[in-house]
């Protein structure tokens, strides 16, 4: 079976949801994050699948499809995964090696994780992320802290949320102080 992976950039104080400006999508200039990008990187050669909501996939298509001022090679490893959309609105993606679904998330991402291939990943996409780890889909969460308070906004886990005991499987910290964690179930 395969892996799916949450993993979000995240505020010391939990927030994903980028209110204020403590994440830049291609590092923020002047800063030495080449540790970090290199770390994404190890992760995407692990990954066959990106699977996004719908929110989340039209702001990364409005922003990383054919990028050619993107130092980081995030934008063409965007362009080549195969993208899954959970959406019940939109009908053409709009972009290549992309795959629309619009019925039972829950169950076409557990059809999803019994067919062969790498690792499936899960980004942004809040309200999603909530429901698969509600119905216990999520095998692995991989948290980038950034070292900033926003002291709002949503969270990966939601007041009242609660999931399954997580062993820590890894952890280093970067040259531009972000930290990252991965964490599995059990």
């Amino acid at each position: 079976m395969r892996t799916l992976a949450i993993t979000q950039n995240t505020t010391v104080d939990g927030a994903v949801e980028m209110l204020d400006d403590w994440f830049s999508p291609q590092g923020q200039e002047g800063v030495d994050d080449s540790d970090l990008v290199e770390e994404i990187h190890r992760q995407d050669e692990r990954a066959d699948a990106l699977l996004l909501g719908r929110q989340t996939f039209e702001d990364f298509r409005s922003y990383w499809p054919g990028r050619t001022d993107d130092p980081t090679g995030i934008s063409a490893y965007l362009d080549r995964v195969q993208k899954y959309v959970v959406s019940s609105t939109l009908t053409e993606p709009g972009w290549q090696h992309t795959t629309v679904l619009d019925g039972d998330a829950v169950a076409q991402v557990r059809e999803l994780k019994q067919q062969p291939g790498a690792d499936i990943v899960v980004t942004g996409s809040i309200t999603l992320c909530h429901t698969l780890i509600g119905a216990g889909l999520v095998d692995e969460y991989r948290l980038f802290t950034y070292p900033a308070v926003q002291g709002r906004g949503r969270r990966l886990f939601p007041d009242g949320a609660a999931a399954d005991r997580l062993r820590l499987v890894e952890c280093r910290g970067f040259r531009n102080g972000v930290t990252y964690s991965r964490y599995a179930r059990g």
